[in-house]
């Protein structure tokens, strides 16, 4: 893994709006994850590789590398 990738990503359910900090895996992308509040099962939106992408704060490490390689990735 490269210098200088967050791994720290606060998710915000976009159906209940609760927030929780998580790591993020550095070998893939995560593509479900279950609010532990309202139990919703969310998935990324279209166009992006992992939930984190689409809703954390931060964005995935494989995305984050690609990024300060220069390249404009879809989310």
């Amino acid at each position: 893994m490269e210098h200088n990738v967050i791994l720290q990503s606060v998710i915000t359910c976009p159906n209940c709006g609760h927030q929780k900090e998580e790591t993020m895996p550095t070998d893939a992308c995560q593509y479900f994850y279950e609010c532990e509040n309202c139990k919703s099962r969310l998935k990324p939106k279209k166009g992006h590789c992992c939930v984190f992408c689409s809703y954390g704060t931060v964005q995935c490490p494989s995305i984050q590398i690609q990024q300060k390689r220069g390249h404009s990735p879809l989310r």
